[in-house]
């Protein structure tokens, strides 16, 4: 077995271990990430949610129940935490738009609205109303996007199909990487006789820039573009999680990627060490603090068995669980708001959770307790805000 010595050890890649290992490691730490896989952040719109209730996210907060977790972040934390985000996007080349103070809607791939705050350029221009006409460009053979589910729930849209060759997002998405294919996809878009109105895309115009294939479509069109997100995988998301995986290995940060944890090490008070599986041996990563970021249910980081106990998959930590697992879900599976979302790890202020004795370590993301991201609209977002807020508490425990 080999050891590693870090500052810091995160377990989990989403969006909140990832700006807690950036926010650490700007500021001097040397940090480990660790995650099992890709992050559910790879499988979302890559727009950043940050509460789905009224026009002002940031105030829509107050009304929230004081047991929420956002009520554990100083709005300022807030704000610095969208700041900070969008500072990192824009000096990686893919600028978001919005601010804290106003949420907009984006055209979903059924064809209805869906709120959230901050959006990729690439998705600026997008209605928001059913006002404008849209074009609707679906490619042949992908099943992802069906242009046909957008023309039938909204109105004062028309679509085109066109041949790309490939038939998935991802070939497609390569595809849009190279000038040449752009290229020809725009001299068969000027073919089209068009209505005045905007065009939209499924959102794959290229993983590394999407906004150059957006700008020539735009100028040679003389039309508003914009992308669509398409059921996952997400390239949006893919591109967002990349820029900040790459943000955090420019800082100094390790990642160790598709890698689970084998077992922890605890002493007294004090988590010392995690262990983590590799190929040949497994290697043990010493920290001074740990920040637990490993989501809720969908990334594993909670684990119900068949009867109404919930387990945390990592330090085995105590989990808050709403009642008997009969009453974990309504009757209608699609709709917001079953008791289940509530479930997760409780904290004190300091994000340290409770009913546990270990004074370094730190909980952040999904996983918080009473978080209902599903029903709340407030995915990333709480995920940026928790993080940050846990990584200075970190920051206040390790100086």
């Amino acid at each position: 077995m080999s050891d590693i010595n870090f500052d810091v050890v995160i377990t989990g890649g989403g969006i909140s271990g990832l700006i807690a290992g950036i926010e650490l490691a700007g500021s001097g730490a040397s940090v480990a990430v660790i995650s099992r896989g890709d992050p559910a952040v790879c499988l979302s719109t890559g727009c950043i949610d940050l509460l789905a209730l009224g026009n002002d996210p940031l105030s829509a907060i107050n009304e929230l129940p004081p047991v929420h977790p956002y009520n554990l972040v100083p709005h300022t934390i807030i704000e610095e935490a969208i700041v900070k985000f969008g500072d990192i996007m824009f000096d990686a080349g893919l600028p978001y738009i919005g601010n804290v103070h106003s949420n907009r809607k984006i055209l979903t791939p059924i064809g209805n609205s869906k709120t959230t705050c901050l959006v990729p350029r690439t998705m600026e221009t997008a209605p928001q109303d059913e006002t404008p006409y849209v074009h609707v460009i679906g490619f042949k053979g992908l099943k992802d996007f069906y242009p046909s589910y957008i023309t039938s729930n909204r109105s004062n849209t028309g679509f085109s199909i066109y041949d790309a060759g490939v038939e998935s997002t991802m070939s497609i998405s390569s595809r849009f990487d190279d000038s040449g294919f752009i290229e020809e996809f725009i001299k068969w878009l000027r073919s089209l006789e068009i209505p005045d109105g905007r065009i939209a895309l499924p959102a794959v115009l290229g993983l590394t820039e999407p906004l150059k294939a957006i700008e020539l479509i735009t100028e040679s069109t003389e039309r508003l573009v914009f992308e669509i997100p398409t059921l996952p995988p997400s390239i949006p998301g893919m591109r967002l999680f990349r820029i900040l995986k790459k943000a955090l290995q420019s800082k100094g940060g390790e990642i160790f990627w598709g890698l689970p944890t084998a077992s922890v090490e605890k002493q007294g008070k004090l988590i010392e060490a995690l262990t983590i599986e590799t190929h040949a041996r497994h290697t043990r990563l010493n920290a001074k603090a740990f920040i637990l970021a490993s989501g809720s249910f969908v990334s594993g980081g909670l684990y119900a068995d068949m009867k109404d106990k919930v387990q945390e998959t990592v330090f085995d930590l105590p989990v808050f669980v709403p009642g008997t697992r009969d009453s974990w879900f309504g009757n209608e599976f699609f709709t917001r708001g079953h008791e289940i979302e509530k479930a997760g790890i409780l904290t004190d202020s300091s994000f340290r959770p409770v009913d546990a004795p270990y004074e370094n370590l730190f909980v952040c993301g999904s996983i918080l307790a009473h978080s209902e991201v599903m029903k709340n609209g407030c995915g990333h977002g709480l995920g940026l805000a928790t993080g940050l807020a846990a990584a200075k508490s970190c920051e206040r425990y390790l100086s």
